[in-house]
């Protein structure tokens, strides 16, 4: 990663956590706030327990804001799917590792749409399982919940996992971004940021902060 870019953290506020009876408010608000990311989960009530929206819905929220559209798809074989989600706005489409027969193929197939490709990880996923695909990834998603419900405590034991990952980026592609999922606030962002993460995915921390611009200059800060 180049040194332009190699230290810029980025917030990604998870709208799972937002309230949707005014979610393009909320939404405004995370950009009038700063935060250049929107993550938007994607959960098919198969690969992991939950449910919770879809191409409609990101259609719609496209119209409120330019900012990028961080496309975190927890569902099983995303392959089908992936061109829709391209069509209705997303800049960027992470799939799990775990959900899918084929990652190399459909990484073409997203980058063939014009998105920035990303891969995901569950907790329990082994570091060697992404060396392969590591070259051909724009993003690499960490997750320090198990994927599929807002609100769990943050994984500390995934930053070792972190570290090791930031260092295999550095050795096969220096530009991939490395996100982290799951319980991030002030305090666990600090520790993901030392550990090399430079795109935070946070939800509830972000949507209930009072200060929501001090919240992102928090987190975006400098290591």
């Amino acid at each position: 990663m180049s040194d332009s870019t190699e230290y810029k953290n980025i917030l990604s506020p998870s709208i799972l956590a937002a309230d949707f009876s005014i979610l393009g408010e909320q939404i405004r608000k995370a950009d009038e706030a700063g935060a250049e990311y929107i993550h938007i989960d994607v959960m098919d009530g198969v690969f992991v327990p939950s449910i919770s929206f879809g191409m409609p819905v990101i259609e719609t929220i496209r119209k409120v804001t330019d900012k990028t559209f961080d496309v975190h798809l927890m569902i099983v074989e995303p392959e089908r799917f992936v061109k829709e989600f391209a069509a209705c706005g997303a800049d960027s489409i992470t799939f799990h590792l775990e959900a899918t027969e084929d990652a190399e193929e459909l990484i073409e197939q997203i980058h063939a749409l014009g998105c920035r490709a990303g891969m995901a990880v569950k907790p329990k996923t082994p570091i060697e399982a992404v060396r392969k695909y590591l070259d051909k990834l724009d993003m690499l998603l960490v997750m320090t919940v198990e994927p599929g419900f807002g609100g769990q405590s943050f994984m500390e034991n995934q930053m070792e996992k972190l570290a090791a990952l930031r260092a295999l980026c550095a050795e096969r592609n220096p530009e991939c971004l490395l996100e982290v999922d799951g319980g991030v606030n002030a305090q666990t962002g600090a520790l993901c940021r030392q550990s090399g993460a430079n795109v935070l995915v946070a939800g509830s921390a972000f949507f209930k902060a009072k200060d929501k611009a001090a919240f992102v200059k928090e987190i975006e800060a400098a290591v």
